[in-house]
């Protein structure tokens, strides 16, 4: 058990002796193994650093050499421009004595030429003395010659120019009217035309009829009524006049006022249907054909002003419009003849690069008087005029194309010469309306008379209806110069006297015969 206890301590002891010498030696292996590894790794950073280093002063000498070269070449470019701008200086410099030479070469050209024109003027002005001395002393010969003074040959002279001017002057009158006649026919013609040609309206005269049909003579005896009781109650009730006669089947009303003739024949119409014809039964009727009358005027009045596109108007102007077709003027309808004014005259005025929707305003409100002529004082253009005025109508054009149409005023605008033409244009087309013999004569015989008060006129015809006056002049009395002024005149005269429709040619004929008898 000793020995057992023995030999385990030796071998525990030897173990640990030779686990310690192994572990020194381990260590030793170790140390030695880390020492040759630190000196490779400091063998290789100080080859890394001396890498480092070199590299760095490689990089340091190629930075220095760029660096070196960009300074060489930002000189080098200083240098070019340094030498670039001393050449541009020199050149201005070249410039600038070619220009300082130049202008002294000029200054010495203009001191030669002022010394010239000073000796010009010198010996001009010593010429013109020279000349006006010799002008005098020739004009003193001239006067002594002939015998006349100054003041004497002045006035022959300029009386012999003004004799050669006036034919010169003439002529040219002459021509140039010409000329501005024939471009102003052509294109007025034009615009007519084009205006006429685009309107179609209907070329047969209107009438108003003022019979009522009766079924037989019978219904006579029931429309006067007992002791006419009847008739008196519906002439009163609608301000007519029935005339009741042995015409068969008719019953004629008649009244001043259209409006009130068309509510009584409608009303008598009414009552000989109806067949109740009493005094109340009357004055009932006569009630409710005026309310209607006045609705169906105010329809028409809406009706034409939207047919004539004229935009809005005052319910007044719309009531009085529709009154117009109950109006008539020479057998011709009032508002449809309003209507074809408003369509010629904007026709014109867009053909004019005008206002198209002034100028039909314009035109279907120019007899607006008309509807009302009766019930006040004065012309119809003046009543027209001062109605629009009072129903709210603003525009000046309107206004004075109301007024103006029959050239009752002076013509300020453009609206009023386009409104007259084309209600001279509505009036003459071929039944339209309807002119007494006595006016046509009493026309022609006014033009004739006002052509004849001019002197050195002999006789004046007027021919072609009237379009025409030819009037025959002395030719003893009036030379050609004369002539071309005094049918100037006249034209002027009739336009300012007379009232005509269209217009009227004026031709002066001057002639001088020569006659001898051979016996």
């Amino acid at each position: 058990m000793l020995e057992t206890a023995l030999w385990s301590l030796l071998s525990g002891l030897l173990g640990v002796g030779v686990g310690w010498w192994l572990v020194r030696r381990q260590d030793r292996v170790h140390l030695a193994s880390a020492e040759q590894r630190a000196r490779e790794l400091v063998s290789q950073a100080e080859k890394n650093a001396e890498n480092i280093v070199k590299s760095a002063e490689l990089e340091a000498k190629d930075s220095f050499f760029k660096k070196r070269d960009e300074v060489n070449r930002e000189i080098e470019l200083l240098r070019n421009e340094q030498r670039d701008t001393e050449r541009r200086l020199e050149k201005k410099e070249d410039q600038l004595e070619q220009k300082h030479q130049t202008q002294v070469k000029k200054e010495r050209v203009l001191q030669s030429t002022e010394r010239k024109l000073s000796e010009r003027k010198e010996s001009l002005e010593k010429k013109l003395a020279e000349a006006e001395t010799v002008i005098a002393q020739q004009t003193q010969k001239l006067h002594e010659m002939t015998g006349l003074s100054r003041e004497q040959a002045e006035r022959m002279l300029l009386d012999r120019v003004e004799r050669e001017l006036a034919d010169e002057v003439a002529s040219r009158i002459q021509r140039h009217e010409a000329q501005l006649k024939e471009a102003t026919e052509e294109k007025s013609r034009k615009i007519l035309a084009t205006a006429i040609h685009r309107y179609a309206a209907e070329h047969t005269a209107d009438s108003t009829v003022s019979t009522v049909d009766i079924p037989s003579d019978d219904m006579k005896g029931r429309i006067i009524g007992r002791e006419g009781r009847n008739i008196r109650t519906f002439e009163k009730a609608t301000g007519v006049d029935v005339i009741v006669d042995d015409t068969p089947g008719v019953v004629v009303v008649s009244a001043f006022d259209n409006v009130r003739r068309e509510i009584a024949r409608l009303s008598l119409s009414k009552l000989i249907q109806d067949g109740r014809i009493h005094p109340t039964r009357i004055e009932e009727v006569v009630k409710e054909t005026t309310e209607e009358m006045e609705r169906h005027i105010l329809e028409v009045g809406k009706q034409i002003a939207q047919e004539a596109n004229v935009g809005v108007v005052h319910d007044k102007l719309l009531q009085l419009l529709g009154r117009l077709k109950f109006r008539t003027s020479y057998s011709q309808n009032v508002l449809f003849h309003s209507l074809e004014v408003a369509h010629l005259a904007g026709m014109m005025a867009e053909e004019l690069g005008l206002n198209g929707k002034l100028a039909r305003r314009c035109g279907l409100l120019h007899d607006i008087g008309k509807a009302a002529d009766h019930e006040m004082e004065g012309g119809h253009p003046k009543i027209g005029a001062e109605l629009a005025r009072r129903y709210g109508e603003t525009a000046e054009e309107v206004l004075h194309a109301i007024a103006g149409h029959h050239d009752d005023v002076t013509v300020d605008h453009i609206y009023t010469v386009l409104v007259a033409a084309a209600d001279a244009i509505s009036a003459s087309r071929p039944g339209a309306r309807r002119e007494t013999l006595e006016k046509y004569v009493k026309r022609l015989e006014e033009l004739e008379a006002l052509a004849q008060g001019f002197p050195g006129i002999e006789h004046a015809y007027a021919i072609q209806a009237g379009r025409e006056l030819r009037v025959i002049a002395n030719a003893h009395t009036l030379s050609d110069s004369e002539a071309v002024a005094t049918v100037r005149d006249i034209a002027r005269a009739i336009e300012q006297n007379l009232n005509y429709p269209g217009e009227i040619k004026v031709t002066i004929v001057r002639e001088t015969r020569a006659m001898e008898i051979a016996r």
